[in-house]
């Protein structure tokens, strides 16, 4: 008899640990569940996911170099090895708890390690794991929403963004603005009967505060009939100053958007769009 239960409580252990048990495992931010395609798992007491999967959510932008992985937020930089427990972290070495590995063609890495590099706590209950990001701030004051709209031929769509993490990665983006510059000779916030050389809004940006009001509105313009590249522009409305930007940082930003609303942090406000 005791042989058959030292067996069962074995048997036990194995389950617990295993990742077939941590397959039922959720990972939620800010309350919200998000899914991957290759599922967290346990490893030797640790919770290991995706790497892309926890960054960008997180909203860190996420780049290969050969063997190593660069995630950058604001003004942190981590860069990661495979099979290798050390990461640098803005220059300085920091110990993982935890060896990242590859599993289904993905980077398993620390849940831990990588919420509590980019300021999150991470809570655990039963199979769901909590990760809370700080609350994003601007001169004192907490940020509710990024609300943005984008204008087309026949009407307008606006949408909004609730994850916290994701809209202080777009803020420090504007943020980032190139040089101030003069206007463009020509521009429009419609998209009807545009000429070579006009500017049209390719998007209007509006940070929100607890009481929906506009704490901070940036409107992006883009050269129309152009190829490649195009250029780009910024109209910071606050400061009432144009500055030059890039395609590339517009495209991250759309990239942001796109991955909130693949997670659930993105709602349309009105589509007058037909």
């Amino acid at each position: 008899m005791k042989k058959v239960l030292t067996g069962i409580f074995a048997a036990f252990i194995l389950s617990i640990s295993s990742p077939a048990y941590a397959a039922d495992m959720q990972i939620k931010v800010e309350g919200i569940t998000i899914a991957s395609a290759v599922k967290p798992e346990m490893k030797n007491n640790r919770t290991m996911v995706p790497l892309r999967f926890i960054s960008e959510n997180l909203g860190a932008k996420v780049t290969w170099s050969g063997s190593e992985v660069t995630l950058a937020k604001s003004d942190m930089l981590v860069i990661l090895k495979l099979k290798s427990r050390t990461a640098m972290k803005n220059g300085k070495p920091a110990l993982l708890d935890a060896t990242p590995y590859i599993k289904n063609d993905r980077i398993m890495v620390p849940l831990r390690f990588i919420a509590e590099t980019f300021n999150c706590s991470v809570g655990f209950r039963n199979s769901t794991v909590s990760v809370e990001p700080a609350p994003f701030v601007l001169d004192g004051v907490k940020v509710k929403a990024l609300q943005y709209e984008v204008n087309y031929t026949m009407g307008s769509i606006v949408k909004e963004i609730n994850g916290s993490a994701y809209i202080e990665a777009i803020y420090h983006i504007f943020d980032n603005k190139g040089s101030k510059s003069n206007p463009p000779a020509s521009y429009t916030s419609s998209v009807i009967e545009l000429t070579r050389g006009d500017y049209y809004m390719s998007g209007k940006f509006d940070f929100l505060d607890q009481k929906g009001n506009s704490m901070k509105q940036f409107y992006l313009y883009t050269l129309s009939h152009s190829e490649g590249n195009p250029s780009v522009m910024l109209y910071d409305a606050t400061e009432k100053q144009w500055y030059s930007f890039t395609y590339p940082a517009f495209q991250s930003i759309d990239k942001f958007i796109e991955t909130a609303g693949k997670n659930g942090f993105l709602t349309t406000i009105s589509d007058t769009n037909p």
